[in-house]
């Protein structure tokens, strides 16, 4: 197969809008208030189980949140409702590597108003599909603690494909992580592009917003055994 031409151009602080989601440069001025709402309501404790500290304190927050905005990689990014006007999440591309032409979607955080929503899918897909066709990028890396079940089966939802478990990866919160690697190729990103183009179409849901066609998703990746 063919290389393409490299490096690749490193993403930039852009906007990409959908039917359902924005994704704007974080900025804590703009977002700080409702992205702390979302990061702490409901069920905070199962939402943060698997992520790095963030600190509760809105002062603290507030310049944990300024450090991530001034990051480059990760390159962070609101993630803007447009039903509501509200940032509900936050995410990143991180581990640029544009001398290989691979970068990681990470730092995935969707809050309560729209985990499990048409605004998250898309959410992923803008995010994807700049890594792919604005930038040609050639592999697109998902990873997350090997117990985080919910991730992982996201991961295979979206299209990604399971390549395996790094053992005793990184010590987080006190403990070991296993993480679990995924990651979707350049050549496979056009089938999941159509794929999640016509699950996210305003036609596959009710008026309720109840889905009538499930997106198709990969294999499940296999239970591995529990990191020590």
């Amino acid at each position: 197969m063919r290389i393409p031409t490299l490096p690749r151009s490193r993403p930039e602080r852009v906007v990409l809008a959908g039917r359902y989601a924005r994704l704007e440069p974080l900025d804590p001025d703009r977002h700080g208030a409702a992205l702390h709402a979302a990061t702490f309501a409901g069920d905070a404790e199962a939402r943060l189980r698997y992520v790095p500290a963030v600190p509760a304190e809105p002062v603290a927050y507030r310049g944990w949140l300024e450090a991530l905005a001034a990051s480059e990689d990760p390159l962070h990014v609101a993630v803007i409702d447009l039903a509501s006007g509200r940032c509900e999440g936050r995410q990143a591309l991180m581990r640029i590597v544009p001398e290989h032409g691979v970068i990681e979607v990470g730092h995935v955080l969707w809050g309560p108003a729209i985990a499990r929503t048409r605004v998250a899918t898309e959410a992923l897909a803008l995010c994807a599909g700049y890594a792919f066709d604005a930038l040609g990028y050639r592999r697109l890396e998902w990873k997350c603690d090997a117990r985080n079940a919910a991730s992982r089966h996201a991961a295979a939802r979206f299209g990604f494909t399971y390549e395996g478990t790094f053992r005793q990866h990184m010590v987080t919160q006190g403990r070991n992580r296993d993480t679990a690697w995924f990651a979707l190729l350049d050549h496979e990103w056009p089938s999941r592009r159509a794929a999640l183009g016509a699950w996210l179409d305003p036609e596959n849901f009710d008026a309720d917003g109840r889905q009538r066609v499930a997106l198709a998703r990969g294999a499940p990746p296999p239970t591995d055994g529990p990191a020590r």
